[in-house]
Order: C-alpha cells, then sequence, then structure tokens
C-alpha cells in the first residue's frame, strides 16, 4: 500500500474509533467510582443531587455497554441541561391552556360539541378533583399524562375522544419519545413501575432511554453535533440530510434537507424517491432497488450501497470537489409547547455549546 493511502485509511480508522459508543477490549474500563465522581464534577453547580445523578447517568451507561468517555458523558450531560436543566420532571409554561387547545382540537375532530366536552371535563377523577381543575393546574408533562391516562380510562367520553391516545409524546430531563422508549424497553435494566411511559418521567427511566436515544446507534459522524442534530430529528438524519444535499445537486431538483428518504408505512415515492429515480439510469438502477436501498436510511448500513455511493460520486463530479457526509437537517421544530420559530439547527448548537464547554471544564 502506497503511503498516502496507509494514512488515510489509519486516519479514517481513528475517525470511527472516535465515534463509537460502546465498551472495546482495548480501552481498559474504568471503575464505577471513578466515572461518578467524573459526572459529579461535570454537572452544571446548580444541579441538585449531584450523587444522585451521577448514579442513574453511570448506570445507564453501564447497562447499555456505552463506553463513558468524557466525550460521551458530555454528550449526554449537555443535551440534558438543554432539555431540562437537569429537572427530572420539568414544568411547562401554559400546559393547562395546551391541553384544553388538544382536547378541544380533537373534539371537534369526531364531531363532538363543546358543551358535551366541558360536561365531561366537570366530572369527577380518582383524586375527588374534576378533571377540569387538574388540567388548569397542570404543570408537567408527567401530571398531564397522568391526569389523560385517568380521563381515558374513566370517563366514556375521554374513550370516545382520545381512544387510548395520550397526547404526551416526550417526557423526563432528556425530554425523550416515549414511542422510542417502548420500543427500546425489553432490556430495561430497573423493574417496571406501571408502564414504560411512567419510567420515561423518572430520573432513571429517562436518562436510560434518553442515553440510548442518543448514543445507542453507531454513526460515522466526526463531530458529536450532528448526534445533537439526530437527538432532535431522528437517528441518521443529518447523514440523510447530507445524502438529500448530494442527490439535489447531481438531479438538479430541489429537495427539503430534512432526512426523510422515503414516506415510512406508505408505498407511494416522497419526494426524495422520485429524484432518486430521475437518476436511475445514470445510476444503473431500477425502481424497486432503489426502493430497497433507501428503506436502509434508518441504519448505518446505507453508506455502503451503491446507492449512496453512486449518488455522492455523481454529485462531485458535477460540483468537482468533495461534499459534506453530515448536514443539519433543515427542519422547523413544530410542537404546541414552542412559542417562537425553533430549527433543528438551532437546538444542535445550542447543545454543542453546552457539550464544549462541558469537554473544557472535563479537560
Amino acid at each position: 500500500m502506497h503511503a498516502p493511502r496507509l494514512i488515510m485509511s489509519i486516519a479514517a480508522l481513528l475517525v470511527l474509533a472516535g465515534c463509537s459508543t460502546r465498551q472495546t477490549d482495548e480501552a481498559p474500563a474504568r471503575k464505577p467510582a471513578e466515572v461518578k465522581a467524573q459526572i459529579v464534577r461535570l454537572l452544571p453547580p446548580k444541579t441538585v443531587d449531584r450523587e444522585g445523578w451521577a448514579t442513574d447517568i453511570y448506570a445507564a451507561f453501564a447497562a447499555q455497554e456505552i463506553s463513558p468517555t468524557t466525550q460521551n458523558l458530555c454528550s449526554v450531560l449537555a443535551v440534558t441541561e438543554q432539555e431540562s436543566t437537569f429537572q427530572v420532571d420539568p414544568s411547562v409554561p401554559g400546559l393547562g391552556k395546551i391541553a384544553r387547545d388538544e382536547i378541544n382540537r380533537r373534539a371537534a375532530k369526531v364531531h363532538i360539541p363543546n358543551l358535551l366536552v366541558n360536561g365531561a371535563l366537570q366530572v369527577s377523577s380518582p383524586n375527588g378533583k374534576s378533571y377540569s381543575s387538574r388540567l388548569n393546574a397542570a404543570r408537567s408533562e408527567k401530571e398531564l399524562s397522568a391526569i389523560f391516562d385517568d380521563f381515558i380510562g374513566m370517563v366514556p367520553m375521554g374513550r370516545t375522544l382520545f381512544g387510548g391516545f395520550n397526547p404526551v409524546h416526550t417526557g423526563g430531563p432528556m425530554q425523550v419519545s416515549i414511542e422510542f422508549a417502548e420500543q427500546q424497553a425489553r432490556n430495561y435494566p430497573y423493574p417496571v413501575e406501571g408502564s414504560i411511559r411512567h419510567e420515561v418521567f423518572s430520573r432513571r427511566g429517562g436518562m436510560y432511554f434518553g442515553i440510548a436515544h442518543l448514543l445507542g446507534y453507531p454513526v460515522s459522524y466526526t463531530e458529536p453535533l450532528y448526534r445533537f442534530a439526530d437527538f432532535n430529528a431522528g437517528w441518521y438524519a443529518s447523514r440523510n440530510a447530507a445524502f438529500q444535499n448530494a442527490l439535489s445537486r447531481a438531479s438538479g431538483i430541489p429537495l427539503a434537507l430534512d432526512g426523510d428518504l422515503i414516506r415510512y408505512g406508505s408505498i407511494m415515492p416522497g419526494t426524495t424517491e422520485l429524484a432518486v429515480r430521475a437518476l436511475g439510469k445514470q445510476l444503473g438502477m431500477r425502481n424497486p432497488t432503489i426502493r430497497d436501498q433507501l428503506e436502509k436510511g434508518n441504519s448505518l448500513e446505507f453508506e455502503e450501497t451503491k446507492l449512496y455511493q453512486r449518488v455522492f460520486a455523481l454529485a462531485e463530479q458535477a460540483e468537482g470537489r468533495a461534499l459534506p457526509r453530515a448536514v443539519l437537517p433543515g427542519i422547523v421544530l413544530q410542537s404546541p409547547k414552542i412559542t417562537r420559530k425553533l430549527t433543528t439547527a438551532w437546538f444542535a448548537k445550542r447543545v454543542d455549546e453546552r457539550y464544549r464547554r462541558c469537554m473544557a471544564k472535563g479537560g
């Protein structure tokens, strides 16, 4: 092997090693007490119960066999600080109004008059208070989720309105998706108290599933910034946005860099798939093969597909330069809790600022 190629190969291996999160035989494992002491030092100064946070964070790393490097620890601490400032069940301003608006929206959708909805909300809940008063007093997503669980289970109107659907989708100190947690529950190391939904609202559960979402998948990113974007937009969103960028340049078709390569749950092609099809002859690929390889977009394996490699080759040939393999997704954040225009890029950069401060603190 020529010397320049050897150097490039070694450099590539070092980059990939830097992005690994799993424990390896080459790196000696540190003692639990050492890791927890480091977490205590890295936590923001005003964090309450530092030892408790350190214990739950370390336990999540150990249970998932994720290496507790300073980089990984600071990544978790940065996301947690951004999402909740280390509050197990952070309060949300105006949560009662958000809940009432959701109820009214769903009532209108199934053509239930407001008079009936208001009557149902006046029913006494298991704690003796009316659902209406509990909604008005709700300050956190944990409280709101419990109210909806009661409402669905106790009031006939609740089952009509929600049919088992609880509108609280995220929770806990890392604001992790409850649907994601339910999908990852098989190896959860703690006894489940009630349901996985309830566990997400605890510190131990919120940190376990949040760490799984942030670090529990392999990537080839050279900067943690793109993991932070993925935490907000979904696994591999930054890698897929870079692919969409290359595809747009190769095809001349404008694309939203949102990281969604196909319409999941539908056989109909989306805009990204249609753009790939437009390059079918140049790529030497038929539509079924294109679809099959785009479906690998939720895994690291997508980077090894002919589709991924050929699209980048075409784009870089057209541009006359190398193109990035990771791009911050251009997604505007949508949520009743958000009162101003925010994006995934904004979120990732804010977390990255916190991450860098943590790394400086950790030496």
